[in-house]
């Protein structure tokens, strides 16, 4: 079987959900802030989002060694056209209270669908991707590079359909898409997609027994904290605050600039994400090399978050080279993230042992939801009690406990005894 047609395919199918995933996010951040939501309630809409990451990735793999692949994918998909069918639903005339409830709903089934599509496709490629010439690490590096471009272009997707279309017309369209996507998936997916993955383990297998999967995960889980502290509430709220002039004209070109900055974040960390094997030598590297790659990369993260937040504090009021400053750090914290992300993607299926590979996935992206739930929690409540600068420097702290995380794999277990070269 030629595995490029069913990898292309589930790589469309991933973009395709990414596409609405970042469109759906950027769309409720702005319309909810722009009702006069405060950044705490800003957190909340997206918490049951993080929840459910965390509870599905962890079924997500029991539910595919069982059902298969192609069955979580699809499964992923539909979820997430009934969450934006059942968003658009939601009525101004509401309460704050009744709304929040009711969006959190929500964003927790679009949680369930986007775990469900990212462990299907990441768990596919370990069975697709060819053994030799750095196969692994390119296949991977690939996906996630393309969704997280994808993804930018979400951001930007939905910050102008708000500004253009408005809330409701955007949900709707986006589900009609999304819907016809999956149509296409359905009828043009090859059966060569992994189906079941045979495993004896039970439920209680969630957590897997090669200490370089969980020293790997705690890593990961404060990596992506210390990315949403200031991601999901914190910079984007205090660039549309510096950048809107207060009148509707003036909040529709802030929607714009705001969702066109963090497109541009997205789109160049995914660039680099698909870059990072030539970055990091390319392939044929020992694993011990690249664990070695991860602890380094983690520690030059660490200084980032530090050194924005000085420079907010000596600016004291918000002023143009400040913005610019903010901007130029921001593009350096993408970079350094992006390189750690792409090594933790690549070292998770080398870790992980084939005949259990979703559940190590789903555990592994267990702990990078709940992450995303604490640094989305965090997000809120730092910013409402300290503004930008307390948001900064937890984000500081969160990727001075992945440095730490990560060192912890320089002396983790090698069940098998064999080294893994870079795939």
């Amino acid at each position: 079987m030629n595995p490029v047609r069913p990898y292309a395919a589930v790589t469309a199918a991933y973009w395709a959900f990414m596409l609405s995933d970042g469109a759906l996010r950027m769309l409720v951040l702005l319309h909810f802030n722009g009702l006069g939501f405060s950044p705490v309630q800003l957190a909340y809409l997206f918490l049951l989002y993080e929840v459910a990451g965390i509870v599905t990735n962890l079924a997500a793999g029991w539910l595919a060694a069982r059902f298969g692949l192609a069955a979580t994918l699809y499964a992923g998909l539909g979820i997430q056209i009934a969450a934006l069918a059942a968003l658009a639903q939601l009525d101004p005339a509401w309460s704050v209270t009744a709304s929040v409830t009711f969006v959190m709903a929500v964003q927790g089934a679009s949680g369930v669908a986007k775990d469900l599509s990212k462990m299907s496709s990441k768990s596919a490629v370990k069975v697709l991707a060819p053994a030799a010439d750095g196969g692994l690490f390119r296949w991977v590096a690939a996906l996630t590079g393309s969704k997280n471009a994808v993804k930018g272009l979400g951001f930007f997707l939905g910050a102008t359909l708000l500004a253009l279309a408005g809330f409701q017309a955007a949900i709707w369209g986006m589900a009609v898409v999304l819907a016809l996507i999956l149509s296409a998936v359905v009828l043009f997916l090859p059966p060569g997609l992994p189906g079941r993955v045979r495993s004896s383990e039970g439920w209680s297998g969630w957590r897997s027994r090669d200490s370089r999967v969980n020293r790997l995960s705690l890593a990961r889980m404060f990596l992506f904290g210390a990315r949403d502290v200031w991601f999901v509430v914190g910079i984007p709220i205090y660039f549309q605050a510096v950048l809107s002039d207060g009148t509707a004209e003036g909040r529709r070109e802030a929607f714009f600039l705001v969702g066109g900055f963090m497109a541009l974040w997205i789109i160049l960390y995914g660039a680099v994400q698909a870059a990072a094997p030539r970055i990091l030598g390319g392939a044929g590297r020992a694993e011990a090399d690249v664990i070695h790659d991860a602890v380094r990369w983690a520690g030059w993260l660490v200084p980032i978050p530090f050194a924005m937040a000085a420079a907010v504090l000596v600016a004291g009021d918000p002023a143009p080279w400040l913005t610019a400053l903010l901007v130029l750090d921001l593009l350096a914290f993408g970079f350094v993230f992006a390189v750690n992300s792409s090594v933790h993607s690549y070292l998770i299926l080398a870790f992980g042992q084939a005949h259990r590979i979703t559940r190590d996935v789903g555990f592994y992206y267990m702990a990078n939801a709940a992450g995303r739930l604490i640094g989305t929690l965090l997000s809120g409540l730092s910013y409402q009690m300290g503004g930008l600068p307390l948001c900064l420097v937890t984000a500081g702290l969160l990727a001075a406990a992945s440095w730490w995380a990560a060192r912890r794999l320089v002396t983790g277990h090698t069940p098998h005894g064999n080294p893994h070269t870079l795939e």
